[in-house]
């Protein structure tokens, strides 16, 4: 007896041993879901002493992004596209997280991503052999049934397929490996996510294309980390696929209204059938901080039913899973706190500040054209034809400064425009002061030679601002 309770003790002990000193490796450290995730397990660090390993490319980008509170965290610098990275990076790691995604780079070689993925996969799977490492957890997304797919003659997008092609090729490694599928992730940073976000609270009128239609089972991206991070300690989920999804089950125009309903707004959607997913992700790209060529991929695998049809991991890992509300609400309250650590940036002129330079200068350009029919003694103006471009000058600055208002892209674009139209009419209509003849109508007095002037110096002003801002959103993600 006295021998068995020994035994016991000692495995009891290396056990508790073990957990002290598991070391744990969280690829894409600084994306959307390897931030949270370092987070959280430096939280529970405090009691279960994980030692985290946070790898990325760029060391820099992640340069005071977490709170470490004294726990014991690593920084290593490596490329899953370069094996011999993988093995520096791996070595001495016991679980390891794949959350490393190749979707974002140029709209004109948006497809190479898979290829891209595939080699990282590939490398991670060889290394984590020769590294020994006992698990590997990744993080994929929720693809149809085959057999549902057969019924509506559909093909997956590319960018399904990789994911899926990913967790078999980890698979193929020494570890053992979970994979987690998940639907709509709904967070901020989360290109999905900002998608819906942004379309909900920046546009009165919506042209959608049909897949808005696809059901969906949209999941907090609290509730995704809460499940990865309880993985570690659970031995049931070793060796085993998993769907991840919330406790509602919508389409994508639900989750649009019920949105809009949380921001009192009443959203009136035209559906477009038509639209392709190239048009739609250009329309993405102008409207929200996600580009193109992450749009264009995540509204093809939109098109796809998501919905759980294995929940066999709320048997594992049991806890109360947020509704689409409370998700929402959690991720508009992470918005604000992500703008105060943006805001600290030094810069010479700040993105707010830019923001109100186009903004007025657009208003000053408005104030200053209505002097044509205040000031201008030729009678050409009030002419059919001046009186029609007029009406098209004044709706788009009002249609651009609706949008610089609602921090899209295509406010500043639409801005840019008018500035270079308006800068070179109004040279253009002093073009007499050189050549002694007006190319537009008669030659102008000198009180409207004086306003042409001052009118391009502001036009300068529209065309510069918009110019920064057009930039400066899509690194600010407003």
């Amino acid at each position: 007896m006295g021998l068995v309770t020994t035994s016991s003790t000692i495995t009891n002990h290396l056990t508790k041993t073990e957990k002290l000193t598991l070391t744990i490796l969280v690829t894409g450290c600084s994306g959307f879901i390897g931030s949270h995730l370092v987070n959280r397990l430096i939280a529970k660090g405090g009691s279960k002493n994980y030692r985290i390993q946070c790898m990325t490319r760029n060391l820099k980008s992640i340069e005071g992004f977490f709170d470490e509170k004294g726990q014991d965290v690593k920084y290593v610098a490596a490329d899953a596209s370069k094996r011999s990275d993988l093995i520096k990076a791996m070595t001495g790691v016991d679980i390891a997280f794949y959350l490393i995604h190749s979707m974002e780079g140029s709209s004109k070689d948006w497809k190479k991503f898979a290829e891209r993925d595939r080699i990282a996969a590939k490398n991670f799977a060889e290394a984590a052999t020769e590294c020994n490492v006992k698990r590997i957890i990744y993080l994929g997304g929720l693809v149809p049934d085959k057999n549902e797919q057969l019924k509506k003659q559909e093909e997956l997008s590319e960018h399904m397929k990789s994911r899926i092609e990913v967790g078999e090729i980890l698979k193929t490694s020494s570890a053992k490996v979970t994979i987690f599928r998940a639907a709509i992730i709904l967070g901020q940073g989360g290109g999905s996510f900002q998608m819906l976000q942004y379309l909900v609270e920046r546009l009165p009128l919506m042209i959608t294309p049909k897949w808005v239609l696809t059901k969906s089972q949209p999941i907090a991206l609290d509730d995704v980390i809460t499940y990865l991070v309880k993985s570690i300690e659970s031995d049931d989920t070793e060796d085993r696929s998993f769907d991840l999804g919330g406790p509602d089950v919508m389409t994508y125009i639900d989750m649009m209204r019920r949105y809009g309903k949380m921001c009192n707004k009443s959203i009136k959607i035209i559906i477009i059938p038509f639209l392709t997913p190239k048009l739609s992700s250009y329309w993405i790209d102008l409207i929200t901080p996600v580009k193109a060529s992450l749009a264009r991929p995540l509204i093809e695998s939109l098109k796809h039913e998501a919905v759980v049809r294995d929940d066999s991991i709320k048997n594992i890992i049991p806890f109360r899973l947020k509704t689409f509300e409370e998700a929402i609400s959690i991720a508009r309250k992470e918005e604000n706190k992500q703008k105060n650590n943006i805001y600290k940036r030094k810069e010479f002129v700040t993105h707010s500040t830019n923001n109100k330079i186009l903004l007025a200068s657009l208003l000053l350009l408005a104030v200053i054209g209505s002097t044509y029919y205040l000031l201008d003694g030729r009678p050409e103006i009030f002419g059919t034809n001046w009186l029609i471009l007029s009406g098209i000058w004044y709706f788009g600055i009002a249609f651009s400064i609706f949008f610089v208002r609602n921090g899209a892209r295509l406010g500043a674009i639409i801005a840019g425009v008018i500035g270079w139209l308006t800068l070179t009419f109004w040279l253009i209509d002093n073009i007499y002061t050189v050549s002694g003849n007006s190319l537009l109508a008669s030659s102008p007095g000198m009180e409207m030679t004086i306003r042409n002037f001052i009118g391009a110096v502001v036009a300068g002003f529209v065309v510069a601002s918009s110019h920064n801002v057009f930039h400066k959103i899509r690194i600010y993600g407003l």
